[in-house]
């Protein structure tokens, strides 16, 4: 499993990018992308995915489907 940033939600704060662990979170031209070969949702050390936490736009940051 992957997260994945809605672009259309996205106000490009960065707040995300120095939170993640895994380094996955890079900006995009749009918006801030997440790369889902990368991306492990924190699990293994948090909660919840950092990136969640930190993101100030609910709903933004989201599971990507299978």
């Amino acid at each position: 499993m992957a997260m994945y940033i809605a672009s259309d939600e996205c106000i490009s704060c960065g707040d995300c990018e120095p939170v993640c662990p895994t380094g996955s979170i890079f900006e995009g031209k749009l918006a801030f992308r997440i790369d889902r070969k990368s991306c492990a949702e924190c699990l293994d050390d948090h909660h919840a995915p950092k990136c969640v936490d930190v993101c100030p736009i609910e709903g933004c940051i989201l599971h990507l489907a299978a």
